[in-house]
Parts: structure tokens; C-alpha cells; sequence
């Protein structure tokens, strides 16, 4: 088995930035998911009730971030240092609120003309806990950042072919990896290998992760990121062949034990 890809989202819902190599800090890659739109409520804004996420071409740069979309003026956002911490949810129930400094009005009102929609950007200066112990099956601590669940996702291209090929059969066309937004993909495993690996320890390069559960995936995957449109699938299908305690599955998540350079073609191997 080996690393195929890796990739990071600056700001929680926006365009992917794919990558040969990517450094892995105890709360996931470095650079992924430190940022997040929020809505008055201090609640994260994501592809799910906003697909305009799409467009948003976000990249790390040092101090700061730079953000590009199609029709709008590039802007490059500091990382805020001073100013009085605000309180923010990853998610309006069940999750803790986490303190994140505000980006400022610059900011807020480029992704507001962006979404259409009055935002803030915010920016988690120390990644911390934003889900209860007993939300997760294995915890993973007090360093999380705005991702989910989990500071890393990983997926099996083998898995996807799978996929795909139900799909054919249901004359639907297939999906690429992208609607499933990994970290990491690996490839040169069977099919749902990964199913397997939760619990175990899985070895990328020189450094080791714990397979910490498999995803549940939601209405993000049908949605098309490059354009935004949203259909049916491949969330038709997996509630079909991947309905486990109605929960729809593919990927896995993982938890880093060691921090390090990961690289693309790194190879991967699994032990108890």
C-alpha cells in the first residue's frame, strides 16, 4: 500500500489544496481547518446549507491566509493577534464552544458577498476539545481543530471503485474522491480494507497514526466541488450497500501519534 494524495482545507468547507508533502501536528496536517466561517451566532457555516463553500480558493501563507474566488478581489487576512477572543460551535448541537479570535471586517465582508450572507471569519489561534468525550467512540483528546470529528481522514481508492461500480450498475455516473474531501488516500488495498484497520495502528512513512473509526458521511458528498451543484448521490448508494446502524460509511479516521513529514508515496501498512 501506498500514499497517494494528501490534502488540506485552510477553512473548514472550502476548495481543496492538494499537496506532495504536508507536515502532521498532533491536531492534524499543518495549515488544515484553523479557519472558519461563522454566522451571527457564532455557529461554523459549511457546504452543508452553504455550497457556495465551493468556490472558495483559500491558501496558507505565513502569518496569515490568502483568499481567492471567482468575480471577487484576492485577499490576503492576517492571523489576528490581539483583540478579544469570541466564543464559536463547529456545529450549533452537540458540540462545545471553543474560543477562536475574529478575522476582522476586511474579511467578514468578503466571504459575506462570497455567501450572500452576513459572516465572520475566525481563526483558531490553539486547537482545543469542541466535541464531549462520550461524542466519539475513541476519543482523541484536547487537540482537535475546526474539522469535524477527527483531525484526519483518510480513504481507500480501491473503496471508491467499488462505489463507482455500484453506481454504473444503477446507471448513475461515478464520483471522483474529491466529494469525499480526505487528508490522505491510499491506494494498493482491497476494497473496505479499511473497515478492518479500526483500532489498529497504521504505519505512513515514518510516522504512526490509530485508526479511530469509520466516517459517517452526510449531504456534503453530493455536492460537486467544483461547481456546487448538489444531486442524489453517491449517498443514495451508500445507504444501500454501506448503511451500518443508519450510519452511511467510507473513509476512515484517524488520529496522529507522531508528529512528522508525511510525502506522497510514502508507503502504508497496518498493525494489531
Amino acid at each position: 500500500m501506498r500514499l497517494t494524495s494528501i490534502h488540506t482545507y485552510p477553512v473548514k468547507g472550502c476548495h481543496r489544496v492538494d499537496h506532495d508533502g504536508a507536515f502532521v501536528q498532533p491536531w492534524g496536517l499543518a495549515g488544515d481547518r484553523r479557519w472558519m466561517v461563522v454566522d451571527a451566532d457564532g455557529v461554523g457555516v459549511t457546504q452543508r446549507e452553504a455550497t457556495r463553500l465551493v468556490g472558495l480558493r483559500a491558501s496558507v501563507r505565513p502569518g496569515g491566509l490568502s483568499l481567492r474566488a471567482d468575480g471577487q478581489p484576492d485577499l490576503d487576512v492576517p492571523e489576528p493577534t490581539d483583540g478579544a477572543p469570541v466564543a464559536v460551535r463547529t456545529f450549533r448541537s452537540r458540540t462545545l464552544p471553543v474560543p477562536a479570535l475574529p478575522a476582522g471586517r476586511a474579511a467578514d465582508d468578503w466571504l459575506g458577498a462570497l455567501l450572500d450572507r452576513p459572516v465572520r471569519l475566525v481563526w483558531l489561534a490553539q486547537p482545543t476539545r469542541h466535541l464531549a468525550a462520550e461524542e466519539r467512540e475513541y476519543d482523541t483528546g484536547d487537540q482537535v481543530s475546526f474539522a469535524d470529528a477527527y483531525p484526519l481522514l483518510l480513504a481507500n481508492a480501491a473503496s471508491l471503485d467499488v462505489l463507482n461500480g455500484w453506481l454504473a450498475e444503477a446507471g448513475e455516473e461515478p464520483v471522483p474522491m474529491t466529494r469525499f474531501r480526505p487528508n490522505l488516500v491510499v491506494d494498493g488495498a482491497p476494497a473496505w480494507a479499511e473497515d478492518d484497520w479500526v483500532g489498529r495502528s497504521l504505519r505512513i512513512g515514518d510516522l504512526r497514526f490509530r485508526a479511530a473509526g469509520p466516517c459517517d458521511r452526510c449531504v456534503v458528498t453530493t455536492t460537486d466541488q467544483e461547481t456546487g451543484v448538489r444531486a442524489k448521490e453517491p449517498l443514495r448508494t451508500l445507504g444501500r450497500y454501506r448503511n451500518v446502524k443508519q450510519k452511511l460509511l467510507f473513509g476512515l479516521h484517524l488520529v496522529p501519534v507522531d508528529s512528522g513529514q508525511l510525502a506522497v508515496g510514502a508507503p502504508v501498512s497496518t498493525a494489531p
